[in-house]
């Protein structure tokens, strides 16, 4: 409740706690000035008897009304026999003298909180009688005439009653449902607070998670880069070094240390270049066709391996993050045959074929069964499951087929997404 509302509640109050004693004493004035001074001495003694216990009444009554405003609203049986007693004495006073019906017409102030509900049309009746009579000429009637204007007053003033009290039994009603429907925005709104407040969690875990999970990803790409470079690269050194080692003279010797000295400068390259950007220091300068192209040459220099590369449609600059990852799937690729599959030739090829990519990479070498790879190779992170990640990166597939003795075939097929321009 605000302080306005609290504010009209306690004038509200004090109207209704005051309000009889002033039309009390407001009905008490002129029934003194209009009084007939020969009038017999008990008639005085009876009205101001009457008067007496109307004033007692209003003190007994005030008494009970210390308990503040909540309780002073609700009907009650002290509040039906206060409303009985005063309209008795009402009546008594307005027979005595009609001015005294300013003290009845406080039956019409407070019907509704004394009173229970079926009981508050009667007793506003009882009130409009006691005003009527007085309105009519006062009590006892003397005439038809008399009746009859006394019975179109208490039509008028009981129909005009009932019509406000049904328009207070309304607006009470309202008011109810606009403190039940306040009350239900209140539940409302702090049940929101509550949902925004979990929803603000629930983000702050989600943003938490998610940055865990980057960094993982980070680290698993690192890896793989490294994998992919670096560690393709010492290999490459250690197979030439090893053959200088065997070398049956210094020109031989010679030829393979220059081709551990390059692989190591392209390695030193690839290493700075992961630390950059992660981009394959190929595809700086050439396009993904060329940078292929040079690969695979480079390999079969380097390993002797018949290895030679094709491309068929229409060649397009694709997006940096897919030319990297067809890249780094050849490399793999061509890693594993040099180590594992003894092969005499191999076939790289780059096909543009509309919304696709599709890059093969086969070979002739000893194959082997994809189901029977060891466990730890097939979680490593690296090998077949390192290029199938990278493709799924890019929502692309990767499939093999090899089996034993019949050389081994890998398709990556990835979404063209042209380079930016």
């Amino acid at each position: 409740m605000t302080a306005v509302d609290t504010q009209i509640e306690r004038r509200w109050d004090q109207f209704h706690t005051w309000g009889p004693y002033g039309l009390l004493g407001i009905g008490v004035v002129p029934a003194l000035a209009t009084a007939d001074p020969h009038a017999p001495l008990v008639k005085w003694y009876t009205a101001w008897a009457l008067i007496g216990a109307a004033v007692a009444l209003q003190l007994w009554w005030h008494s009970t009304r210390s308990g503040g405003p909540d309780c002073r609203r609700r009907p009650s049986r002290a509040g039906t026999a206060y409303y009985i007693l005063r309209w008795a004495l009402a009546f008594a006073l307005t027979w005595l003298n009609p001015f005294f019906a300013f003290y009845a017409a406080a039956g019409y102030m407070d019907a509704d909180e004394t009173l229970p509900g079926r009981w508050r049309r009667l007793g506003l009746l009882a009130s409009a009688v006691t005003v009527a009579g007085a309105q009519a000429g006062g009590m006892p009637f003397g005439s038809v005439v008399q009746w009859a204007v006394f019975a179109a007053l208490l039509i008028a003033n009981s129909g005009l009653q009932m019509v406000v009290a049904h328009l207070t039994e309304q607006e009470a009603h309202r008011a109810r449902e606009r403190n039940e429907t306040i009350a239900e925005l209140e539940r409302t709104n702090t049940a929101l607070q509550q949902a925004l407040d979990e929803n603000a969690a629930l983000h702050a875990q989600l943003l938490v998670q998610a940055r865990e999970a980057g960094v993982a990803d980070e680290r698993r790409r690192l890896a793989a880069e490294i994998h992919d470079t670096i560690a393709q690269g010492l290999t490459g050194i250690i197979a030439q070094l090893q053959v200088v080692a065997s070398a049956p003279d210094l020109a031989v010797a010679r030829t393979h240390l220059e081709r551990a000295s390059d692989l190591a400068r392209h390695s030193l390259g690839e290493a700075r270049r992961s630390v950059h950007n992660l981009a394959p220091v190929a595809l700086e300068d050439d396009g993904l066709p060329e940078a292929l192209k040079k690969t695979v040459a480079e390999w079969g220099e380097r390993t002797g391996v018949r290895a030679e590369f094709t491309v068929t449609g229409t060649a397009e600059q694709l997006h940096g993050e897919l030319a990297a990852t067809l890249l780094r799937i050849v490399q793999e690729a061509l890693s594993n045959a040099a180590r594992h599959a003894r092969a005499t030739r191999v076939g790289v090829t780059l096909s543009f074929m509309g919304d696709e990519v599709t890059l093969d990479i086969r070979d002739d070498g000893r194959g082997f069964d994809p189901a029977a790879l060891p466990e730890r190779t097939r979680t490593s992170g690296f090998g077949l499951d390192g290029m199938r990640a990278r493709a799924e990166r890019v929502a692309g597939t990767l499939t093999v087929e090899s089996e034993p003795g019949h050389g081994t075939a890998l398709s990556a097929r990835v979404p063209l997404v042209r380079h930016d321009r």
